[in-house]
């Protein structure tokens, strides 16, 4: 965990507050979380913009008395500004005043991507406007830094021409052409030039918080793992009587998804195997259950867990599925209970899809996917035909830690307990 998006401040430079109000809501990869005032008194700073990505325990505000100086807490890198007359210290708050752990991702870099130039020749100055181009923004190639001549050159070779309005308005607004342009011979007319990072007839929107940390997980998992996955499914007859007594008993209703985790629970125990870590050289495998359950909120993937869920009733493990994912689509889990899984299942079943291949939740070794209940047809002992309700499963294994039998026999062995002795 090393940074967190700042998004959104809920006070401005002036205001007033006290102890534990809420300055600021900041989000990690996890969730989002009210970062509260340390101290009381006037917001004196705020060293951050919204959407900014603030590295863990930096200063985003200065809370104290009007007048104090609070040069001393600004983070290092951000602009300064004029300072009044000091008095006594002020207080400054972090994100870690917040008791809420951050994102592992890296600090934004500076806008821009390169070192300012330490100026602009007059030849340089000269070309760069004749096509249209700002020469500040250019990185400079002469001593110290200093845009040239040959950096212009090098910057009109990959741009195509602009007639004399585009080539206006590109220096007056925030605007870049495109590689061709709708005029004569590709030229760039006024209307063509765009919005950096636009895409026509596309709503552009940045990859950051929780989005970009799913998009760096699952690159990272099918990069680093061996992904086999085994299909198969069981017959839904007896699990759902058995769901059937336990209401018609007066004990409390569990969903198929409640009956599916505690057989997981329960076969793991017979196949530890697949109840493991793989950490490259070595295989940690658990001695008990930490059962990660994913669940869909409105920012994206989270896998809550549910620990120690081997020593479990289903009535238990039920009440914790509902209570976490509860939490997950409000945005107020604890990120500690969003790690430490051992084993993950994930269903897609309530959308539609029959069947799929869920993406390892590394470095665990294996996932289970459930999909939608399928009408498939059965032989009887005296040789008919009847349709039964399926419920297809998805076994998706590191092949680097797991070989495709043991994966085989565990699956064999939750169908087994599913059809006949659910809930045991």
């Amino acid at each position: 965990m090393e940074s967190c998006i700042l998004t959104e401040w809920k006070v401005n430079v002036g205001d007033q507050v006290a102890e534990g109000d809420v300055l600021a809501v900041i989000e990690t990869d996890k969730a989002s979380f009210d970062l509260e005032s340390t101290a009381s008194g006037t917001v004196l700073a705020l060293f951050w913009e919204a959407d900014d990505d603030v590295p863990v325990l930096a200063n985003v505000a200065a809370i104290g008395n009007e007048g104090e100086d609070i040069e001393e807490f600004r983070p290092e890198g951000q602009s300064s500004a004029p300072a009044p007359a000091a008095e006594a210290p002020a207080a400054a708050a972090t994100p870690a005043a917040s008791a809420a752990p951050v994102p592992a991702a890296a600090p934004a870099a500076p806008s821009g991507g390169f070192t300012a130039s330490a100026g602009v020749s007059p030849r340089a100055r000269r070309l760069a406007h004749k096509h249209g181009i700002d020469a500040e923004s250019l990185p400079g190639s002469g001593p110290n830094g200093r845009v040239i001549e040959r950096d212009v050159e090098a910057a009109v070779s990959g741009r195509p021409r602009l007639s004399a309005t585009a080539r206006a308005r590109s220096l007056s607004g925030d605007l870049e052409s495109p590689a061709r342009g709708t005029g004569l011979a590709g030229m760039v007319r006024s209307e063509d030039l765009k919005v950096p990072g636009s895409v026509e007839g596309a709503e552009v929107i940045p990859v950051k918080g929780i989005r970009k940390v799913i998009a760096e997980r699952m690159i990272q998992s099918l990069s680093t793992t061996a992904q086999l996955t085994l299909h198969a499914s069981f017959e839904l007859t007896r699990a759902q009587a058995y769901r059937k007594e336990r209401l018609d008993a007066g004990q409390s209703k569990v969903s198929l998804n409640d009956v599916i985790a505690h057989a997981i629970v329960q076969s793991l125990k017979e196949h530890p195997d697949l109840n493991a870590h793989f950490l490259g050289d070595r295989i940690a495998t658990f001695e008990k259950v930490h059962l990660g359950v994913a669940v869909d909120t409105p920012k994206g993937l989270l896998v809550p867990v549910i620990r120690d869920a081997s020593d479990m009733s289903i009535e238990k493990i039920s009440g914790e599925v509902k209570n976490l994912a509860g939490a997950c689509r409000e945005g107020t889990i604890s990120p500690d209970n969003l790690s430490g899984g051992s084993f993950t299942l994930t269903n897609l079943g309530m959308l539609g899809v029959e069947t799929f291949t869920p993406v390892l939740n590394a470095p665990e070794v294996a996932i289970l996917g459930v999909g939608g209940i399928v009408l498939k047809p059965k032989r009887t002992e005296d040789g008919s035909v009847e349709y039964v309700d399926t419920l297809p499963l998805s076994l998706t294994i590191d092949h680097q830690a797991v070989d495709g039998a043991p994966a085989a026999r565990f699956l064999q062995s939750l169908v087994e307990r599913l059809e006949n002795n659910p809930g045991a």
